[in-house]
């Protein structure tokens, strides 16, 4: 009695994964497994990504800062998706190339960040992804006021194939306010 209800339960689950010839399986169980393995297997390079070596030096609060461009860094997309995360945190800011000095900065935002190519879970082609990104606050006479990291993590590639936007949340978050994730 119990398999009939595990195969009816199954069943629609595995025919809506599963290609037309395994609808008909003497082990829908076993199909169902694989299916879930494979999701799953696509799934976690997508993961979540969190902050790591965070320094934080207590400091009064800004609502505006600068941001270094850094042309040796290979990653188009990090200045957006530092904007968009600082304007979570009620931040405007502005970017300017190295060496830029103005009166309207009392505080700076530099970075670093790589890429790395590899080929993405169901796709034949090679695509780049984020591996490391560093994060510097500094205020206009070169003190540090806080600094943190992402690192892709070696556990399954967690976040290895998250947007750049994803991975830097949790670091700017902990960058404005001390406290990893």
């Amino acid at each position: 009695m119990k398999h009939r209800f595990l195969f009816a339960a199954c069943l629609p689950v595995s025919c809506m994964l599963q290609a037309g010839c395994s609808i008909v399986t003497p082990l829908p169980l076993w199909e169902l497994t694989k299916t879930t393995g494979m999701v799953a297997a696509a799934a976690i390079p997508y993961g979540g990504s969190e902050a790591s070596n965070t320094v934080y030096h207590l400091h009064a609060p800004f609502r505006n800062l600068c941001i270094e461009f850094n042309p040796d860094s290979a990653v188009t997309d990090v200045v957006p998706a530092l904007q968009i995360e600082l304007r979570k945190h009620r931040i405007e800011s502005r970017v300017y190339e190295p060496g830029t000095t103005t009166d309207e900065c009392g505080i700076w935002l530099r970075y670093v960040a790589s890429i790395v190519w590899d080929v993405p879970p169901l796709s034949g082609s090679y695509k780049p992804y984020v591996n490391t990104a560093a994060l510097t606050l500094q205020a206009t006479n070169g003190a540090v006021l806080s600094s943190s990291q992402y690192e892709l993590g070696s556990t399954f590639g967690m976040g290895k194939w998250a947007s750049t936007q994803s991975k830097l949340a949790p670091v700017v978050t902990a960058l404005l306010t001390g406290f990893q994730n």
